[in-house]
């Protein structure tokens, strides 16, 4: 398996179709009447992504911190499913990757639906009309576009649960009290507790009488 973890993706989005090839006997020869070794696409979008490639050639995103997505080129389809947890933030974020995706044009609409596996959601990738254009790396272009409009929501989330946490752990000195002043003012018996024998039984049943 072939990982590309916290790496830089480079994309093709359009293929030089019309690129010369070059015969394997007169490659690196630059001789009149033979035609010269055909350069290399340029790249068009560079992407870092948290992605693995399978065996069969599934690209998997890990970058999201709710859902992980899988792009399988070989059915033309997109998966997302849940890292652990399963609650509806996890349908809203897939409803948002895929809304996000279909007006990018990168799904067919009327594709989406629930997958095999249990809490995925599904689409197809649609054909492309131009055969230059290749369908795979623009998902991945278009959900690492998605993937950056989400993370200011989950970084502020990250960081609202952190300031909570130090708040309580380590709180300043405006909201916290020495413990050598709690021991030498706090009382043993403090507020509403009693302070002298017999007070609960002076309001409650104490016994019971006979005519």
């Amino acid at each position: 398996m072939a990982e590309k973890d916290d790496k830089t993706f480079d994309l093709k989005i359009i293929q030089d179709a019309e690129a010369p090839t070059q015969p394997p006997e007169t490659a690196g020869m630059n001789l009149p009447g033979v035609m010269g070794q055909p350069e290399k696409p340029e790249t068009q979008a560079r992407v870092a992504l948290k992605m693995r490639k399978t065996l069969d050639g599934t690209f998997m995103i890990f970058d999201h911190p709710d859902i992980d997505i899988a792009i399988m080129p070989q059915m033309f389809k997109i998966v997302a499913f849940s890292k652990e947890d399963m609650g509806e933030h996890i349908y809203a974020t897939q409803s948002r990757l895929f809304d996000f995706l279909s007006k990018k044009g990168v799904i067919v609409l009327d594709s989406v639906q629930g997958g095999n596996l249990y809490g995925s959601l599904e689409a197809n990738i649609p054909t492309p009309a131009d055969q230059n254009v290749d369908p795979i790396d623009v998902a991945i272009y278009v959900i690492a576009k998605f993937i950056d409009e989400e993370k200011p929501f989950y970084d502020r989330s990250e960081k609202y649960k952190d300031d909570i946490e130090n708040w309580m752990l380590e709180p300043d000195d405006d909201h916290s009290t020495s413990l050598d002043w709690a021991e030498k003012t706090h009382g043993t018996k403090k507020g509403v507790q009693n302070r002298w024998p017999g007070s609960t039984a002076a309001y409650g049943l104490t016994g019971m009488y006979r005519a």
